[in-house]
């Protein structure tokens, strides 16, 4: 029964991705603006959490299923870019977008422009293919370092960013703490750039194979 228990996380993981994505589709409907975020930033941490546990336990009780190796970086997937998908989207804010008078877009307030969003998505589609054409060939590409830092750093920003709003919007002005401010752009960007190397460690390791 135990050797089941990092895929139960890892389902748990899928349901409070679910339950997060729920919550961010509240907050343009919810009053109390930043009692929400802290919700959404709790269900996230959470979620990130479980990625640690699941991964964690596998390993050491030597349990690394077919369906872990499918299902983790699938949920991860969807937590991150949906997330990333979420906080870019123009009506994220609902009727307080009009409200929040010292910035001019959701973007600013959020941090994250829909050209980030679709850079993560991007080199996800472009990592699955990869890893697809060299598993078809019977070539094992795991995650490698690079991978890692780029889940942990995507975590970070979006924590990063959860927090920002939590804290920052009070009464339908957005006022931020200046040291989370700066935290949840510079972890934007580092993700953004931890991102890209990925990608292109993962062209780099298979440049054989696209050669074929």
């Amino acid at each position: 029964m135990y050797r089941q228990v990092p895929n139960f996380i890892t389902v748990g993981r899928l349901v409070l991705t679910a339950a997060f994505f729920v919550a961010l589709n509240q907050v343009p409907a919810r009053g109390e603006f930043g009692r929400w975020m802290w919700v959404c930033f709790g269900v996230f941490v959470v979620a990130g959490l479980t990625d640690v546990l699941d991964g964690y336990l596998a390993r050491s009780w030597h349990v690394e299923s077919a369906f872990g190796r499918v299902v983790d970086p699938f949920v991860d997937k969807i937590l991150i870019c949906g997330a990333f998908v979420f906080l870019a989207a123009p009506d994220f804010l609902g009727p307080r977008a009009t409200l929040l008078a010292t910035a001019s877009s959701v973007a600013k307030i959020t941090g994250i422009a829909p050209w980030m969003a679709v850079v993560l998505i991007a080199r996800e589609f472009l990592v699955t293919g990869i890893r697809g054409l060299a598993e078809s060939k019977g070539i094992d590409f795991r995650a490698q370092w690079t991978g890692k830092l780029k889940m942990f750093a995507q975590s970070f920003a979006v924590g990063a960013v959860l927090g920002n709003l939590a804290t920052a919007v009070h009464g339908g002005h957005y006022q931020p703490i200046t040291w989370i401010l700066w935290s949840r752009d510079v972890a934007i960007w580092v993700t953004l750039a931890t991102t890209v190397l990925s990608a292109l460690d993962y062209i780099l390791r298979s440049r054989k194979i696209l050669a074929d």
